[in-house]
């Protein structure tokens, strides 16, 4: 992210009103590999072709806030590889962690990872660090610690089905689970910020939030998410839930978060609505059916049509709903820009 964005960012969170709108999208292994010609596995493993990769999305698109930027990540396996989760990678799919946990009792033997030594995420800040000369050469800077959040990281070590249960089932041991994985994401969220000093915001995604039920959000969710954002004094402290996200929008402010990107299944006016006009927003037309698979025309006029009903287009940063989807053309993004004059 450039300075320029980066300010520019700061001042939609703080309300000033930007004509036109400003342009910003979550991209990492989904979309970029592919747009580049690689393929996702050569794009995790080869920190050449990632650094490559991201060069090339951030100069033929330079109007346009990347978020979080240069996203040094392993998909999915990020996080679980610290807890030791059996990681399976394929030419052009994602990567999946197996999960540890398979038992109930086995939450009790779990131990919280070191960020430093643990899984991927050594190679996590190496790539970072060997390419941060060449990021800054190019005008950007590293600005977000990013995690994956409490939920999401435990479906992935318990299973999604079985987690979900054990809410209801095994209130004790799950959040017990909760405890660790939160605590273990503190210290990775810290970490990084101590190895790159240009950190002022953080980055939380954690879809699973989106299934829970109001009673079971504010047992099993809302108290981690707080501990997370309130954690570190940041300027951006960004959410991202793309399942259903109106059971946690009316909390995001008492969380601490004051940027969300959420599900295309919800409206800019309604979001507006359930937090009180206190959060920025990040969306939001379709990502799969219309800003992948949709034509130049279907894009602009879905971008119409989700603006039609906004009265207040303060704290917007024009979107989709959700990270860029795998497959979306060149001419769609540039059709996105050119809505905007």
């Amino acid at each position: 992210m450039t300075g320029e964005q980066w300010e520019e960012l700061q001042r939609v969170l703080a309300g000033e009103l930007f004509e036109p709108l400003p342009v910003g999208f979550i991209i990492d292994s989904p979309w970029l590999p592919g747009w580049a010609g690689i393929s996702t596995f050569d794009y995790y493993s080869s920190e050449q072709l990632w650094i490559e990769a991201n060069l090339k999305a951030v100069r033929q698109f330079p109007d346009i806030i990347f978020l979080p930027g240069f996203w040094s990540e392993f998909g999915m396996c990020t996080e679980p590889s610290a807890f030791g989760a059996k990681c399976t990678w394929q030419e052009n799919e994602f990567p999946f962690a197996d999960k540890i946990i398979n038992d109930i009792q086995d939450i009790n033997l779990l131990n919280k990872p070191n960020p430093k030594t643990d899984g991927l995420l050594p190679f996590v800040i190496s790539r970072l660090k060997h390419y941060r000369s060449q990021i800054e050469q190019a005008g950007h800077a590293i600005k977000f610690a990013v995690s994956r959040g409490p939920l999401n990281i435990a479906t992935f070590l318990m299973g999604t089905t079985e987690f979900l249960m054990a809410i209801r089932t095994n209130p004790d041991e799950a959040h017990e689970l909760l405890d660790v994985v939160t605590d273990f994401i503190i210290d990775w969220l810290e970490l990084q910020t101590e190895a790159f000093p240009s950190i002022d915001g953080i980055l939380v995604l954690d879809d699973i939030v989106g299934f829970l039920g109001d009673e079971d959000f504010k047992q099993a969710a809302l108290p981690y998410l707080k501990r997370i954002f309130q954690s570190l004094d940041m300027g951006v402290r960004f959410f991202h839930n793309d399942a259903a996200g109106l059971v946690c929008a009316p909390y995001l402010a008492e969380i601490g978060v004051n940027l969300f990107n959420f599900s295309h299944q919800h409206s800019l006016d309604e979001m507006k609505e359930l937090t009180n006009n206190s959060v920025t927003l990040l969306g939001n037309i379709p990502p799969r059916d219309v800003l992948a698979a949709g034509t130049p025309e279907d894009v602009s006029n879905s971008i119409k049509a989700a603006l039609s009903s906004v009265t207040d287009k303060s704290r917007i940063i024009l979107s989709c709903g959700g990270g860029m989807p795998p497959e979306v053309p060149t001419e769609n993004i540039e059709a996105f820009l050119s809505v905007l004059g």
